[in-house]
């Protein structure tokens, strides 16, 4: 059983889109996916979004997604991992572990740092990056949406 990753064009923006429903469902958030099959065919003809496919024997086994974007404290930019995502029947295969590898090569060249977040209660998630060498610090994230800023602007 070999891996393959290759990065996503925009013909995939059903499979992606179709992966990432299916990880906001694993997290009880799919209520919160609103990014259509559209919106990814744009994304993915971007060159700042990397989003690369594994596929086990032709099927998709899972993806991982990133944004390049400046990092202000390094006067550079960094690879913001968004996602990564391996289906069920695929996981303890090391398609998790190719994924981020393949990643890395992307920032190689440019040195890049790549960061990303993790849910306090992803034991797993902890262990996993932690074997990659990862640097885990805790941090809370927090999101501002617009129905929360709106009401105070409106004030």
């Amino acid at each position: 059983m070999s891996t393959e990753i290759r990065r996503a064009v925009p013909a995939d923006a059903q499979l992606v889109r179709t992966m990432l429903v299916e990880l906001a469902d694993y997290q009880d958030q799919g209520k919160y996916v609103t990014a259509t099959v559209e919106d990814w065919q744009g994304f993915l003809g971007r060159d700042d979004v990397i989003v690369l496919i594994a596929e086990i024997d032709g099927t998709a086994a899972g993806y991982v997604s990133s944004l390049r974007r400046p990092y202000l404290w390094v006067g550079g930019d960094l690879l913001a991992l968004d996602d990564l995502y391996v289906r069920e029947q695929f996981r303890d295969a090391g398609v998790g572990r190719a994924l981020m590898l393949e990643l890395a090569r992307h920032a190689l060249s440019e040195r890049l740092t790549i960061s990303w977040g993790l849910r306090l209660e992803n034991e797993a998630g902890y262990r996993f990056y932690d074997r990659l060498g990862a640097n885990l610090v805790t941090k809370t994230a927090a999101s501002w949406p617009a129905t929360a800023y709106e009401q105070l602007l409106a004030e």
